[in-house]
């Protein structure tokens, strides 16, 4: 978005380019779940365009946090923290890198989940996504909590999406242990080098939920000084 885009958008609301970014960075993190589907089926050639789509994704989530760092005014006329909101923004922002890590990682070695635990794995990221949804969804509500004065039903749904948020990251944690449960009964007859990285693939995987979560942490506080 042009940086001119970017002032009128502003001049009308300093939520709006907030909730775009979040957008762009649930859209990279979902595509993981169709390139490990590709990555399962052997499809490669697919796998490596995916890639590149992450890639691409999260360089346009990297352009706009760097058009809003450099345009966020100072002094809103409004209950929130110019640090807040660029605090917000930074954990955003570590989801799509996140992303764009985990599959640069499984090309750069062709990893492969091994078919013993390919079924929990994938309900695992599933469960790793629906953090980076509800994420979503919370700062798509800043709108109608900006509308309200920040008081009200939007708070306290707000409040529940957050709640919801922790719960979610206390599952992702127990399937994570389910996982490298399920790794450590295989490894020996795996490539001691391909355990390793599985490992940290499956730890990242994990970090999805943590900084979903952590922007939910961030957006309470935010509203907790409000």
């Amino acid at each position: 978005m042009p940086v001119n885009s970017i002032l009128g958008v502003f001049a009308k609301s300093p939520i709006k380019p907030l909730q775009e970014h979040i957008d762009k960075v649930h859209e990279c993190a979902s595509i993981l779940v169709p390139f490990f589907d590709a990555t399962v089926a052997g499809n490669w050639d697919q796998a490596i365009e995916l890639r590149k789509q992450i890639s691409a994704t999260e360089r346009e989530a990297d352009s706009l946090k760097r058009e809003i760092r450099l345009t966020l005014p100072g002094g809103l006329f409004m209950p929130v923290e110019r640090t807040d909101l660029l605090e917000l923004l930074t954990q955003q922002d570590k989801i799509a890198n996140k992303a764009k890590d985990i599959s640069g990682r499984i090309i750069g070695r062709q990893l492969l989940i091994p078919q013993e635990i390919q079924v929990p794995f994938a309900a695992y990221l599933s469960r790793c996504l629906d953090a980076v949804v509800l994420a979503k969804q919370a700062i798509n509500e800043l709108d109608d909590l900006l509308e309200t004065g920040f008081r009200g039903r939007e708070v306290d749904l707000v409040a529940k999406m957050i709640a919801k948020l922790d719960k979610i990251e206390e599952d992702t944690d127990v399937l994570q242990i389910k996982i490298r449960r399920q790794l450590f009964a295989i490894e020996n007859d795996m490539n001691p080098i391909d355990v390793m990285f599985l490992y940290k693939i499956i730890e990242w995987v994990g970090d999805l939920a943590d900084l979903a979560e952590r922007v939910g942490s961030r957006l309470e506080l935010m509203l907790a000084r409000v």
